[in-house]
């Protein structure tokens, strides 16, 4: 596998829609797994091991999806992503730990997924019912020497810290995407990176726009790493500043292939002057 530098410059990228060999003539050789709800995962670590070493590619995190999921907006996420809806819990555990098995029979140290919309509340059943799930996520991650990391921006940092606390599991962290406090407006993402600093495990190099105030319920628009309103050079700055030396795994999401991978392409280009 090859010597990663501090702030190695990754790609976040999906089975079944993603080739490796298509990610790492981006310019990378290093990133992020992930794992689309309906993947059936019988046989493949042994494929996806063959050819991570055949393509000298290390990678840190497998990511979780789940059947159902919508992002279409904030509403739709709110009923559908995660572990918060109640009808899809168990199955969506049971997925879960099913995917950390898969990451330890490839190597990778970490797993990661988005649970939802955390309430603010502490006692409210939703936060209660989710912070056991995700304490016996821990707890069998933890068997398979893995971490478990919770994507930021979907509530406010503070919500996100108090969930993360009450957790209380040594093996539980946060990967951050700055882009998505600003898709889902909770907040500011280099002051969000200040309070979860000490718990950031992973990285997601995305950029995008708040929300349009005359669209209640709409997201964000992701943009090109370097064209929203995420500041990737603050950003950037900010992780030096921390003593963040992980990956930065470039997120691109846009239904056009081609448009993507050139996107990835230009982030690789922007990320390599911004970390010098």
């Amino acid at each position: 596998m090859p010597v990663l530098r501090d702030l190695e410059i990754g790609a976040m990228f999906w089975a079944g829609r993603d080739s490796l060999p298509v990610i790492k003539a981006l310019g990378v050789c290093c990133g992020q797994l992930g794992i689309p709800g309906d993947m059936d995962l019988s046989g493949a670590a042994e494929v996806w091991k063959k050819e991570l070493a055949e393509h000298e590619f290390s990678l840190f995190t497998v990511f979780c999806a789940y059947r159902g999921e919508s992002y279409a907006d904030i509403p739709t996420v709110q009923r559908t992503v995660g572990f918060i809806p109640q009808a899809t819990r168990a199955e969506r555990e049971a997925r879960t730990l099913q995917v950390s098995d898969f990451a330890a029979a490839i190597g990778v140290k970490s797993i990661a997924c988005h649970i939802g919309f955390v309430p603010e509340d502490p006692s409210h059943p939703d936060f209660l019912a989710v912070r056991d799930m995700v304490r016996r996520v821990c707890d069998h991650a933890r068997k398979n020497g893995q971490t478990f990391a919770l994507e930021t921006g979907q509530e406010p940092a503070h919500t996100l810290l108090r969930f993360f606390q009450e957790v209380d599991r040594e093996n539980l962290g946060i990967n951050f995407d700055p882009a998505n406090m600003i898709l889902y407006g909770t907040g500011d993402p280099i002051e969000a990176l200040d309070l979860l600093a000490p718990h950031v495990i992973s990285v997601h190099a995305k950029d995008g726009d708040w929300p349009p105030k005359d669209k209640p319920g709409a997201l964000g628009v992701e943009q090109p790493l370097g064209k929203g309103s995420v500041g990737v050079e603050r950003f950037v700055a900010k992780l030096k500043e921390i003593g963040y030396k992980g990956a930065l795994n470039i997120e691109r999401e846009v239904e056009d292939l081609e448009q993507r991978y050139a996107d990835m392409a230009a982030a690789v280009a922007l990320l390599e002057r911004l970390r010098a």
